[in-house]
């Protein structure tokens, strides 16, 4: 897995973080099943994997990585990425202001079991607030060392913009990554309320920007695993987020790419998110090894330009 760089820098501070190409998503690991749980981080890290992603909702998770962490000793091995300010997580409305980043960031410490993460996202955006009260909130955690490095997760581009324009007008560290959805399939409408998945034109934006991209649901849920058929309509969800002709014709085309390589359509697809013209990591939640070890394959397949492209309905022929 080659690396993906993070910078962020203010005056004459830089910081630089190495994320592995593939991250592991925690939100599906907890505390009462710690066998598994050491199991699977212990796998992540043995094929070169070093960075965790959780939230402050995952609350769950975070203590699960927590106690992982405080047994194996391992936190100088690993980054950790952390969320917080999503809306009605404990308390109702919406929550992107200063007080609630701070709540969230210090409880997600003491479960996590350390004094500082390497990522911190805001793990939604309320459009109604100013971005100079949140980069000056972010920043003085920066200050204090508890985070390393900022952040967003579904933000628009418009709104990403607008908050590291601030930063760099006042002095401050801006957002130097984004965790949106980035998959081969398109979202018909957004998973969860309040997501945000890349289309073109959000990806000719990453790609002029070279604004680095954490992509969850990179997998599209399993939609190119073979369980799924048009015919098939029994899970509601997938229908809804992810049945459509034109997704049908990239798993088809996925499926021929995927022969040819002999590998499958599933690793193609994460392929996909790995090989785009700007820097990506792919958020994966493997339940197995066998599933991990399927996940560093498919990341490690090159795609050229035009296989991209007929992947993804861009040209008829490669």
């Amino acid at each position: 897995m080659k690396p993906v760089r993070i910078y962020s820098s203010i005056d004459n501070r830089k910081t630089e973080k190495q994320c592995s190409q593939l991250i592991m998503g925690t939100a599906a690991l907890y505390p009462d099943n710690m066998e598994h749980v050491c199991e699977i981080l212990d796998a992540y890290l043995e094929v070169g994997g070093n960075t965790l992603d959780t939230a402050h909702q995952y609350e769950g998770s975070e203590e699960a990585v927590g106690k992982w962490l405080e047994k194996s000793n391992k936190r100088d091995q690993v980054q950790l990425l952390t969320k917080g300010a999503h809306p009605d997580d404990g308390e109702p409305g919406q929550r992107v202001k200063p007080d609630s980043i701070k709540k969230d960031l210090y409880d997600s410490l003491e479960r996590l079991k350390t004094d500082y993460v390497d990522f911190y996202a805001l793990h939604r955006d309320d459009p109604e607030v100013e971005v100079g009260p949140i980069m000056e909130a972010l920043n003085e955690h920066i200050d204090a060392r508890r985070i390393h490095t900022i952040g967003v997760s579904n933000w628009t581009n418009d709104r990403i913009l607008e908050a590291n324009n601030y930063a760099y007008a006042n002095g401050l560290v801006g957002f130097s990554f984004s965790s949106p959805n980035l998959s081969l399939a398109k979202c018909n409408q957004p998973r969860w309320a309040g997501c945000i998945s890349l289309d073109y034109k959000a990806i000719e934006w990453y790609d002029s920007n070279q604004l680095p991209v954490f992509s969850w649901s990179s997998q599209a849920g399993g939609f190119f695993s073979g369980r799924f058929t048009p015919e098939d309509r029994s899970n509601k969800e997938m229908v809804r987020v992810y049945y459509s002709p034109e997704n049908w014709e990239r798993f088809h085309r996925a499926t021929i790419l995927a022969e040819e390589k002999e590998v499958t359509p599933i690793q193609i697809a994460l392929a996909y998110v790995v090989n785009q013209s700007f820097p990506t990591a792919a958020i994966i939640g493997p339940e197995t090894k066998q599933e991990l070890v399927s996940s560093v394959e498919g990341a490690n397949i090159i795609l050229s330009k035009n296989e991209m492209k007929w992947l993804d309905l861009l040209k008829d022929k490669r």
